[in-house]
């Protein structure tokens, strides 16, 4: 694949992100695009409907061991945290609780590492600020999420949902690569907040790589 089409690819999928996930239904935009660079895009999420959340595990890359859990509306689901990366195979399955439409919920990895105090890494950035600095406040976005439609890449077992993957390490030496730990979750909503010039740059090169491969087709 050529870096234009990469670069078109990653601008594209930044741009319907951008205009709340409208067209961005085909999971082969799963691996993030800009690896090694924070990203720039912010999510939230809220329970669909009223029943159970189900979490479905997709992949680690991470050397850290850690596990899945989540926060309903602000507080610990009482199912606790589950499917371990290293004794977790792709496509087990994880019940994280019963929630009511509309819930709050906030994703969270724990990483069993000494060295690493608090061990929690959340999808909300505002929460990381202890995990990456120390400090209360907004930490390093640790997230990179898209629909997934079980069509391409097809994980075996898995249902269409919310893709979510996870980057474990501190913001000072992490690597960015949004693969320490991938999921996908049913009965899940994902909102995005409006993107900051970051983002809004790598919409620029997405559209510059869109009409230059316009232009090549005329």
């Amino acid at each position: 694949m050529s870096s234009l089409v990469r670069t078109f690819q990653a601008g594209a999928t930044a741009l319907a992100i951008a205009v709340g996930g409208i067209g961005l239904a085909h999971a082969d935009a799963i691996p993030y695009p800009n690896s090694g660079t924070e990203n720039p895009v912010v999510y939230s999420f809220t329970a669909a409907s009223t029943g159970d959340v189900i979490a479905y595990f997709t992949g680690t890359g991470a050397s850290y061991s850690e596990s899945l859990g989540m926060f309903v509306n602000g507080v610990l689901s009482p199912n606790g945290f589950g499917l371990g990366n290293h004794s977790s195979n792709i496509g087990d399955s994880f019940n994280l609780g019963h929630v009511n439409a509309g819930d709050s919920l906030v994703f969270a990895i724990n990483v069993f590492n000494p060295q690493l105090s608090p061990p929690y890494v959340y999808s909300d950035p505002s929460l990381n600020g202890p995990y990456d600095f120390g400090t209360a406040g907004a930490g390093a976005n640790h997230i990179y999420s898209v629909p997934y439609t079980a069509t391409s890449p097809l994980f075996p077992g898995v249902p269409a949902g919310t893709y979510v993957a996870f980057e474990d390490l501190p913001a000072g030496g992490s690597d960015f690569n949004y693969f320490d730990e991938t999921y996908v979750f049913t009965n899940v909503s994902s909102h995005v907040a409006v993107p900051e010039p970051a983002a809004m740059a790598v919409l620029g090169v997405g559209l510059l790589g869109l009409g230059m491969v316009r232009r090549r087709r005329a």
